[in-house]
C-alpha cells in the first residue's frame, strides 16, 4: 500500500484540493503547482484516465464521483481516454521549474503527455 501525502491540510480540504487540481488538469491539460501536490495529483489523474480508457457506464460514474465538472468528464471520455488507448500508464509528466518567489517552495508543471 502506498502512503498518501498529507500536504499540511485536514482530510476534507486535502481531498477537495486534489479533486480541484485533477479537474483543472483534465480541463486545460497543464497546471503549475508545488512538486508534492503535482505528484499526488498525477496519481489520481492517471487513475481517472485509466477509467476513461475503459469507457463503460460504471467507469463514467466512478469518474463523476471524483471530478467536479460534467463537461470535463465528457471531454475525458470523448477525447482524452481514446487518445491514450494504446498507452499503458504514464499519461502525465511532472517538470520541475524551480523555487517559488514568495516562500521558496519547489514548483512544477504537471501536464498531459
Amino acid at each position: 500500500m502506498t502512503t498518501l501525502r498529507k500536504l499540511g491540510r485536514p482530510t476534507d480540504q486535502r481531498k477537495a484540493m486534489l479533486r480541484n487540481l485533477v479537474t483543472s488538469l483534465l480541463r486545460t491539460g497543464k497546471i503549475e503547482t508545488t512538486v508534492t501536490r503535482a505528484k499526488e495529483t498525477k496519481r489520481m489523474a492517471d487513475k481517472m484516465i485509466t477509467l476513461a480508457k475503459r469507457g463503460d457506464l460504471h467507469a463514467r460514474r466512478q469518474v463523476l464521483a471524483y471530478v467536479y465538472d460534467e463537461d470535463v468528464v465528457k471531454k475525458l471520455f470523448d477525447e482524452i481516454g481514446p487518445k491514450y488507448q494504446d498507452r499503458n500508464g504514464g499519461y502525465t509528466r511532472v517538470l520541475k521549474v524551480g523555487p517559488r518567489r514568495g516562500d521558496g517552495a519547489e514548483m512544477a508543471i504537471l501536464e498531459l503527455v
